[in-house]
């Protein structure tokens, strides 16, 4: 099935569209093949240029590369996230594994950056994990200490000093972590896209049918040609399932997110004129809120078991309307229309939370499943796996591969099933914080 995205993203949209998109339309033989362009797709070719020059590398991608999950989410660069229930000593050892997956993510997005002179509205302003229920003040104070012993420089935060910094008196309580970045998604993977070595060659709107491996070769079909590689890198995160990828251990989840036009000065003054920033719920099912740069309020307050492939027009403004009742909650000063576009995306899920990376045969490997941290940790498995299957080690694959691996899941429709009824109940868990 052919992927059919909306063309309603705020961050997409604010590109100039790309020129020169090749489709694949011949039978081609190479020495390495990633199927997937998005961070991990990108990054893992642009390691694998520079590994080897001199052999031929292509990346293949089911829609434009980069317009994906990795334009269409949020922009957060995280350094921790909050909803992993990490309490005994035991389980706190294990947050760290995680944490320090997420302080490489920020590093290698950091290198990349510099070595490249990318502008992608990088922000080190922190963010914030709020609620408007005061009896979350609990869960807040039990993370306060996760991070107080890991040594994260955070705060927590009231209503009155949230207002000043918000614009909004819907929040009564907040932690705000220091070291995570906000970023504009698709500049940054634009610019991904933009420095691919030269050996590198891109071929785009050219879905995978099938794939199997025959003696030592993967042989790929899709619609007008195939591929014959020697070593093959799947990034294709929300959709390995689909393509019979570790298809036990990951889930899709469709996600929706509208963003308004940017607010007039007299609007942005009846706010408090607040610097940008970036709002976590507390709550798995609540709303991620930003303030961009550009005066743009972004909303997220929807999760659920849905086609991959496609989100018709009335499904989408369905879920808008649940975004534009989440802006009105907070903003009630604002205008009613004040949406200008919204969209869907598809993040990949394990059922502990855990990310996928793996030598799955002598010349196939897997990196994905980033539980909402793609932008940082997918960019970093994407570099790693391609050094992985290079048969090299590194320091960032040892703290990679000291991870709590991902869990086993049912198969469906058990999966599907259990996967709604929970999201379910978290959403009446979070309906004061839609």
């Amino acid at each position: 099935m052919q992927i059919v995205n909306d063309n309603g993203c705020s961050w997409i949209n604010d590109l100039n569209p790309r020129s020169n998109i090749k489709v694949l339309d011949k039978n081609e033989e190479c020495e390495w093949l990633i199927i997937g362009a998005g961070y991990t797709g990108l990054s893992g070719a642009r390691k694998l240029g520079q590994l080897y020059p001199g052999q031929k590398i292509l990346l293949v991608d089911a829609q434009l590369a980069g317009e994906g999950a990795s334009s269409r989410n949020s922009g957060y660069l995280v350094d921790t996230t909050l909803n992993d229930g990490f309490t005994s000593n035991k389980e706190l050892d294990n947050y760290k594994k995680k944490a320090d997956i997420y302080k490489l993510g920020i590093d290698v997005i950091k290198k990349f950056i510099k070595e490249y002179q990318v502008d992608c509205d990088w922000n080190e302003c922190g963010k914030y994990f709020a609620s408007s229920n005061k009896e979350d003040r609990k869960i807040l104070e039990n993370f306060s200490d996760t991070l107080s012993k890991l040594g994260f420089e955070h705060n927590l935060l009231s209503n009155k000093e949230l207002k000043k910094r918000l614009g909004t008196n819907f929040y009564n309580i907040a932690l705000h972590t220091k070291g995570g970045i906000l970023l504009h998604p698709g500049k940054l993977v634009r610019a991904m896209i933009d420095t691919l070595p030269d050996n590198v060659n891109l071929y785009e709107n050219s879905l995978l049918l099938n794939w199997k491996k025959k003696n030592n070769t993967v042989i790929c079909k899709f619609k007008n040609g195939s591929i014959k590689t020697k070593k093959i890198i799947f990034a294709t995160n929300g959709f390995l399932k689909s393509l019979g990828i570790k298809s036990n251990y990951n889930f899709p989840i469709t996600l929706t997110a509208s963003m308004t036009r940017s607010l007039s000065d007299e609007e942005f003054r009846s706010l408090g004129e607040p610097k940008e920033w970036g709002v976590l719920p507390v709550r798995p099912m609540g709303a991620t809120i930003r303030m961009t740069k550009d005066k743009r309020i972004l909303i997220r307050n929807t999760a659920e078991v849905f086609s991959p492939y496609q989100m018709s027009k009335s499904k989408l403004y369905k879920r808008s309307l649940k975004q534009k009742i989440g802006i009105k909650k907070r903003f009630p000063e604002l205008p009613d229309d004040i949406i200008q576009s919204s969209w869907s995306g598809i993040v990949s899920r394990t059922r502990n939370s855990s990310q996928i990376f793996e030598k799955i045969d002598d010349n196939i490997f897997v990196a994905g499943c980033y539980n909402g941290s793609g932008i940082g940790v997918g960019t970093l498995f994407g570099e790693q796996i391609a050094i992985k299957a290079s048969n090299e080690n590194t320091k960032e694959i040892e703290t990679i591969e000291a991870r709590n691996k991902p869990t086993w899941l049912p198969p469906d429709p058990i999966l599907s099933l259990g996967v709604r009824a929970r999201l379910i109940f978290e959403r009446v868990r979070a309906r004061s914080e839609i």
